[in-house]
């Protein structure tokens, strides 16, 4: 029973997006297609510990919410030409029939087959349609997160430092929204794709982003997010060709993914960068990125904030170790990318650059001034560094605190113990 519980929660984290955006498709309403799925994935935590687990798991919820989302139609009463061509999809015995119905009230295949200036990828409509400027920013990222990074609310709101709460309103309100506004299930046409576009480049980092560092749980990466952004950044620049923060992006996460393979050791552990086997670094993904990196600099209009924290990752990439890395060029890009899009977690990487290229002691104010400010409130990043500088100038008894309160705000169980080696260290 619990490895049947287990790999449901598997196969959700895998391929959430991809049911979700499937059902979206079938549907033609986000907001139904990821309550059917959620009732699909509870469903399913019932009938595979007693039933054993199908032959094609991510198949079987998508069929069950399928089924599902006919049931609401139905308790509706809205045996219309959209139950109707459902209906006939799945069949008489409940197996899709592979039609595509022909009622403009209901999402085909037919309509879903892009031609060559779109994308047939169900993922990146979802992106695309969560994104709608129906929705604020906040709402837009909540959102897509959500249905297609597969976050809970807990892991949203860590990433945004913000109350739970404030996340599920903002994703239950998006969902009325986009229901109430009756948003199409699409990629848009070119022309309505540049407006939605910084949006969903922003979903796709901070997916990423989730995955290459768990804000919580027992495992320090999430291969899964972290693939699935990158995959959808490969599907962008294709989509965006011209784009050049579309490639910074996709520069970015082919960089910082290269090291993904020596970041953590055998038991899953935290390799610090210092410690990393640089051997085991992806060199065809380096490339890559650094290719991608090229196309976003030879756009002729200066790198984005993607395409800056690409270059950050390109002086990592191409150093032979942390002492051979070009410091001073790392602190020169995040002074240019605190003007562009200022950030305390921003603010607070030029303080670990600066110490690395000039010495803790020119770093530390930059940091008590964060502290001061109260804006990285609730994140254990900021005693984190703190503590690092305050050991590496003697002052003991104060990097003893501030590791130990980084101990306790830090919900991810990898990286709490290397902090707590850290403060074994101290003592």
């Amino acid at each position: 029973m619990r490895d049947a519980r287990h790999v449901v929660g598997a196969v959700w984290r895998i391929e959430s997006a991809r049911i979700v955006g499937a059902l979206a498709r079938y549907t033609g309403d986000v907001a139904l297609a990821e309550d059917v799925a959620q009732e699909a994935l509870a469903e399913a935590l019932v009938a595979w510990p007693r039933d054993g687990v199908p032959h094609n798991p991510a198949g079987w919820l998508t069929t069950v919410g399928r089924r599902r989302a006919i049931d609401t139609f139905r308790r509706r009463a809205a045996l219309d030409e959209r139950y109707a061509a459902l209906a006939h999809q799945l069949g008489e015995g409940g197996a899709a029939s592979g039609g595509s119905p022909a009622s403009s009230g209901a999402a085909s295949e037919g309509a879903l087959l892009f031609d060559p200036d779109r994308v047939d990828d169900d993922v990146l409509a979802l992106a695309f349609t969560a994104c709608h400027p129906a929705l604020s920013p906040e709402a837009q990222v909540a959102l897509t997160l959500r249905v297609i990074g597969g976050l809970t609310s807990d892991e949203i709101a860590r990433a945004f430092l913000v109350p739970t709460a404030t996340v599920q309103a903002r994703i239950t309100r998006a969902k009325k929204t986009l229901s109430a506004a009756r948003v199409p299930f699409e990629v848009p046409p070119p022309e309505e794709r540049r407006e939605r576009l910084g949006s969903v480049l922003s979903v796709v980092y901070l997916v990423f982003t989730e995955g290459s560092t768990a804000t919580s749980g027992d495992d320090l990466i999430r291969p899964d997010l972290a693939h699935e952004a990158l995959r959808m950044a490969r599907v962008l620049a294709r989509l965006a060709p011209d784009e050049p923060e579309v490639h910074g992006l996709l520069a970015l996460l082919e960089l910082t993914a290269a090291r993904f393979p020596a970041r953590t050791g055998p038991e899953g552990d935290p390799v610090l960068l210092e410690d990393q086997d640089r051997r085991r670094w992806d060199r065809a993904a380096i490339g890559r990125g650094r290719a991608a990196l090229a196309r976003a600099a030879g756009a002729g209009r200066g790198l984005g904030a993607y395409g800056l924290q690409a270059a950050i990752a390109e002086c990592h990439a191409v150093a032979p170790s942390v002492d051979d890395t070009d410091w001073e060029r790392i602190v020169v890009l995040y002074e240019a990318l605190e003007r562009l899009a200022p950030s305390p977690v921003v603010e607070l990487n030029r303080a670990v650059a600066l110490s690395m290229a000039l010495g803790p002691a020119v770093a530390l104010p930059v940091v008590d001034d964060l502290a001061g400010s109260e804006r990285l409130a609730g994140s254990h990043l900021l005693p984190s560094v703190r503590g690092e500088l305050l050991t590496r100038l003697g002052r003991t008894e104060e990097a003893r605190s501030e590791l130990s309160r980084a101990v306790d705000l830090c919900a991810n169980y990898r990286e709490r113990a290397v902090l707590e080696r850290k403060l074994g260290d101290l003592s």
